[in-house]
């Protein structure tokens, strides 16, 4: 335990914070004093819907509330908040004008542009018409294949403003990741690149459109320009257009904006896919967008023209997060490419150039930049960085030192934690109280947090499954095509009854933070990248010189590499050209995210008596944990053949 806190904001700041302001407005509200951050977060959670509708109000959030501010508050399931609201997410984000930046973009090659809040307001009307004049409408789903760029930001505007749905992954996804997931949707239209640069070379995405288009059949496919060959990959596509042609017809004009429930859906993200094809998680307008504006406006203290900066792709969800932005009026700072191209001083030369207020990154980000003995606080004006976030794994004690050593030493550093279920964080920063050393510091404001044991028990001092007791806004509405809705009852609320169990173990600090020790099921977590066991398999799977696999994540270095078992066909070795063959199967067809750290040969796979593979059961012997339930296993004997493995000693 540290005696001594890295960071307590002084009480200038504190007084001057968005949350304290908040927790003045909520306090003359409720006729009640809120200036203890413990108190206003327990109000927050015992009167959810006066909280909720707080922050709708302080935030002035566009739209019409409703008289009704939460249906069945405590059934998690059933729970339904501001039932009678009607609002559009694009309206919300599109309240500013004129010509100050909406979004500045950097991408790795060293192009650079930005685009004003007239410009984008301008781009996002064409877009709309073009989308309209297509048959866009309510509950369609568009989904994209791209970048981190200002046109990416542009169609989901024009798409969430007809009530449509938006859908998005990274371009450096295979054919059959990117099937995997936009064909259960099935889109009306498609959005990709013409390629992007990464590492320093241009990638080109040609090749997998159409086998991508041929399989999920749009209407249409749009073709986004970033590498300059739009138009002749449009060409070589059934029904395909480049943006340009796009939009053609359509000059810009007054936006509309399609009012509608509150819960009604926005965003379909995709769960890693650990135990098949990724599921559909579809999120609400109306819960994104009161949850990412309580966020960045209370815990993250963003006001219009702040700078906000993630590094983040188009698969992840904190590019949902980031979109966000700017519905607090900040300026979007968004960079596609390697954190490390050409060196480890790009983002931070991004940072003190653009002046961003936020920056936002993975704790495997930061720790790299910690090993590469970079001190950007020597090297970079970073007088306008106020926040640095870091999420996707735990940040290290290590890593929580060097932001104060080495990046800047008065700066409100938040390790976050949430997911893709919930598209955005259940712990995370509190501006108004100190950061201690390896610790989250505390539950999200309408976040009933806890820690439970496997009795169903809360415990402190020990670790246990992250819950949340209560309803929240940003739950899912549900998953795709899961009509009675059992999968989403079985993926979240099967552990305990009426409570979200989140699948990761937390742990209570005696200051009142968390720490999260990582997941406590079979999905990996290497480089904060979730990634499912399943879209591995289905690679590895395909060649003849494997009989079977088995995927685990292992702690390593701060981190979790993955590590990937075969068992070889009769007459197989496992040399370096196999490896090789097996190593690029998998970046090809899943993405180089999935690509195992180690490859190693087993005689045999444990599986249950009902024939399922154990990937929990491997991956405690690898750590050295004991095994519950091995009764439950068809070969226990087979547990043997992963203890203290030389190849996962280095």
């Amino acid at each position: 335990m540290h005696d001594h806190p890295l960071w307590t904001p002084d009480p200038e700041r504190v007084a001057a914070s968005e949350w304290m302001k908040f927790a003045r407005f909520a306090g003359e509200r409720t006729g009640s004093d809120l200036a203890d951050p413990d108190d206003l977060h327990q109000w927050s959670i015992d009167d959810r819907g006066e909280f909720w509708s707080a922050v709708w109000d302080f935030c002035e959030v566009v739209g019409d509330k409703g008289e009704r501010l939460v249906e069945n508050a405590d059934a998690m399931r059933g729970a339904r908040f501001f039932p009678d609201a009607t609002l559009n997410f694009a309206e919300n984000l599109l309240r500013e004008e004129g010509d100050g930046p909406a979004i500045i973009f950097r991408a790795e090659n060293a192009h650079s542009s930005e685009m004003s809040w007239s410009d984008l307001r301008a781009l996002v009307s064409r877009l709309q018409q073009a989308y309209r004049a297509h048959g866009l409408g309510k509950g369609d789903r568009v989904a994209a294949m791209m970048p981190n760029m200002p046109e990416t930001i542009a169609h989901m505007l024009a798409v969430s403003s007809l009530g449509a749905i938006w859908s998005s992954c990274s371009p450096d996804f295979g054919i059959q990741g990117v099937v995997d997931r936009f064909g259960q949707i099935e889109p009306k239209i498609f959005v990709a690149c013409d390629g992007y640069w990464y590492n320093g070379k241009r990638q080109e995405v040609a090749d997998k459109l159409g086998p991508i288009v041929d399989q999920i059949k749009p209407d249409a496919t749009v073709i986004v320009p970033l590498l300059g060959q739009a138009d002749q990959i449009a060409d070589g596509i059934a029904k395909a257009v480049a943006e340009e042609g796009f939009v053609a017809d359509f000059e810009p004009r007054d936006l509309t904006f399609e009012r509608l429930p509150f819960s009604h859906p926005l965003y379909i993200l995709f769960s890693s896919g650990t135990t098949g094809i990724p599921k559909c998680i579809v999120h609400s307008a109306g819960g994104t967008l009161l949850q990412h504006l309580k966020e960045q406006r209370l815990h993250c203290g963003l006001v219009p023209g702040d700078r906000l900066f993630y590094f983040t792709t188009c698969g992840w969800m904190m590019w949902n997060w980031l979109a966000s932005g700017l519905a607090c009026g900040a300026t979007l700072c968004l960079y596609d490419g390697s954190p490390f191209y050409p060196d480890g001083n790009v983002l931070f030369d991004y940072a003190a150039e653009a002046r961003f207020k936020l920056f936002g990154t993975s704790a495997k980000y930061i720790d790299a930049v910690r090993k590469a003995e970079l001190k950007p606080r020597e090297t970079h004006d970073l007088s306008a960085l106020r926040m640095m976030t870091s999420t996707g794994s735990p940040l290290s004690p290590e890593g929580f030192s060097f932001v104060y050593e080495g990046i800047k030493p008065d700066i409100h550093l938040a390790s976050i934690s949430g997911g893709t279920d919930i598209v955005s964080c259940f712990v995370l920063g509190i501006p108004v109280k100190p950061v201690w050393k390896g610790e989250i510091q505390g539950p999200g404001l309408g976040m009933a947090v806890d820690v439970w044991n496997d009795d169903g028990k809360p415990v402190r001092g020990e670790k246990g499954e992250l819950v949340c007791a209560k309803p929240f806004p940003a739950m899912p509405v549900g998953f795709w095509n899961d009509p009675d809705g059992k999968r989403y009852h079985g993926a979240y609320f099967e552990r305990f009854d009426n409570v979200w169990c989140h699948g990761d173990f937390a742990e209570w600090t005696a200051h009142g933070g968390l720490i999260i020790h990582g997941r406590s099921d079979a999905t990996l977590n290497p480089g904060g990248v979730r990634i499912g066991t399943a879209e591995i398999y289905n690679q590895v799977e395909k060649l003849e010189e494997i009989a079977e696999a088995l995927c685990i994540g292992q702690e390593w270095d701060d981190d979790v590499r993955v590590v990937l078992f075969v068992r070889l066909a009769d007459g197989v070795a496992l040399d370096d050209a196999l490896k090789t063959k097996i190593k690029s199967a998998i970046r090809t067809g899943a993405s180089p995210r999935h690509v195992p750290a180690r490859i190693v040969a087993v005689s045999d796979i444990p599986r249950t008596k009902s024939g399922k593979i154990t990937e929990l059961a491997v991956r405690d012997v690898v750590h050295g944990r004991k095994v519950k339930n091995q009764e439950a296993l068809a070969n226990p004997e087979a547990l043997k053949l992963y203890e203290d493995l030389e190849e996962l000693r280095s």
